[in-house]
């Protein structure tokens, strides 16, 4: 409508959420609170004057909503106090205790505070809860930040000291109410460990009722699944999922009855917006793709899914994944949220509000023995230095760059690319498996002290060493100790070659 004016917009607004929500409207004339289950009735009298929104559940009386128009700089926050002294006031013809799910919104902008809560502190959210979920609240004893408080001291057997100081400092952040926190651990101190560990215990202690681990590919979801899958909790020696629910979504479909969903953050958009995803969307992190979007299409409110649905989001990687189109995600949860890396930036340590629970960098682990120092061992080859050319008529295999899709194509000209562009634009299996195999025969060269030289004995006082190549096939015959290796690739077009 033309003339309306920015108030009523905002009511506008704040209705069509309620309905999407779950929430009946009525006006203060013409009430029927037997109507359904959660009604949202408009300017109802208190003994301070008409409140904008009261909430009821099952007939009872549970929250409010202060409604503000959108203003260039007015905050929310600044009218807290204001919606608290409806919260505590006497309802028309009920004698009511205070309310304790109280909001601010302008339509636009929604905050929440449960005053039940041990410290009542107001948060931002996406969008209002659901009349069951406060329902369900309500039985509850306590709530979910106050049964942080119920967590016990950690027990550490079994615990390197830079995992219990990453578990314990969470629990500490959960305890103080800030709703970001980040773990920085370096590759191979076992972030993943930690993270089922500190998952284990609010399901356990603080009965968080579902969480979800965000990945960016496929791939590291499939390995945190089998982390989960082969972790046993110490406490009762019982494997993870003997204990709880574990699911790794693979389609649009989400289950109810997991306590821990493991999901791409493509995936987790694409079921927001309930599109379909192809899985080859899931092979590459977001932070790789070489398109941009003409606009960032904005999640819209998905009652499938509802914003209280997890209470915790862990952000695996979370330096290349938490912003742009993706960010829309987390905003969407009404969720704590922590992040793990072994390599933040200063955009990473700026979204999670600077709260840095662990630091535990390369140096550390290096000094520690967690990690052995590194030493540049250069393999070269004639193409990685000069490049080469693709020749009229071969055949390439490509990728779609929006859907990732393989296809075959043969080129109708001479392709002539750099050494910088391998494994990047261009990816070429020989010098691949060259450089692999170099790897392999320079082992011992590497690693000389994991590579006893051996002898052979020919007699008694008759010894002769044995050559490079033989010491290495006698090392894997012997089982001689070859270091765990990573292999980082630069796409996921350049493992997937091979």
């Amino acid at each position: 409508m033309l003339n309306q004016n920015p108030e009523q917009i905002s009511r506008d607004n704040i209705d069509k959420q309620l309905v999407d929500c779950g929430w009946i409207i009525q006006d203060k004339k013409k009430t029927n609170l037997a109507a359904g289950l959660g009604v949202a009735i408009r300017e109802y009298q208190t003994d301070i004057g008409p409140a904008d929104y009261v909430l009821f559940v099952d007939k009872k009386a549970v929250g409010i909503i202060e409604a503000k128009r959108e203003e260039e700089g007015i905050h929310l926050t600044s009218v807290e106090e204001q919606s608290s002294q409806y919260a505590n006031a006497k309802l028309r013809l009920l004698n009511n205790d205070p309310l304790p799910f109280v909001y601010e919104s302008t339509g636009e902008i929604t905050r929440f505070t449960d005053y039940r809560d041990p410290k009542p502190r107001s948060r931002n959210v996406f969008t209002f809860h659901r009349p069951q979920t406060f329902l369900q609240w309500s039985k509850d004893s306590k709530t979910l930040r106050a049964r942080l408080h119920d967590i016990p001291a950690l027990a550490v057997d079994g615990l390197r000291d830079c995992q219990i100081t990453a578990i314990a400092n969470l629990e500490k952040s959960f305890k103080d109410q800030r709703p970001k926190a980040l773990i920085q651990m370096a590759t191979g101190s076992g972030k993943t460990f930690t993270a089922i560990s500190f998952i284990y215990r609010l399901l356990k202690y603080s009965k968080a009722k579902r969480i979800l681990f965000l990945v960016d590919t496929k791939n590291l979801g499939e390995q945190a699944e089998g982390e989960f899958r082969s972790y046993t909790a110490s406490e009762d020696n019982r494997l993870f999922t003997e204990l709880y629910g574990v699911t790794r979504l693979s389609s649009s479909f989400i289950p109810n009855d997991s306590q821990v969903y493991i999901s791409t953050i493509q995936r987790m958009y694409s079921i927001l917006k309930e599109t379909e995803l192809d899985e080859s969307a899931e092979e590459e992190n977001p932070n790789e793709l070489r398109f941009e979007p003409k606009e960032a299409v904005p999640v819209g409110y998905n009652e499938k899914v509802p914003i209280e649905f997890f209470d915790f989001v862990v952000i695996d990687e979370c330096h290349r994944s938490i912003y742009n189109l993706w960010k829309q995600v987390l905003d969407y949860f009404d969720v704590f949220q922590i992040g793990l890396t072994a390599t933040p930036d200063n955009r990473t340590f700026g979204y999670f509000n600077q709260n840095l629970v662990c630091d535990y960098g390369y140096e550390k682990a290096v000094i520690d023995g967690v990690l052995v120092p590194y030493n540049v061992f250069t393999v070269e080859t004639k193409i990685t230095k000069e490049g080469s050319v693709i020749n009229i008529g071969e055949k390439v295999d490509k990728r779609e760059r929006l859907t990732r899709k393989r296809f075959w194509e043969a080129i109708d000209e001479d392709e002539i690319y750099s050494g910088k562009q391998l494994d990047k634009d261009i990816v070429n299996p020989s010098t691949i498996r060259t450089i692999i195999k170099a790897v392999k025969d320079n082992l011992p060269a590497m690693f000389p002290d994991r590579f006893l030289t051996p002898t052979l004995s020919k007699g008694e006082g008759d010894e002769t060493e044995i050559g490079s190549s033989e010491i290495l096939v006698d090392a894997y015959a012997d089982g001689f100790e070859v270091p765990k290796m990573l292999i980082f690739a630069k796409t996921d077009s350049h493992p997937k070659t091979l």
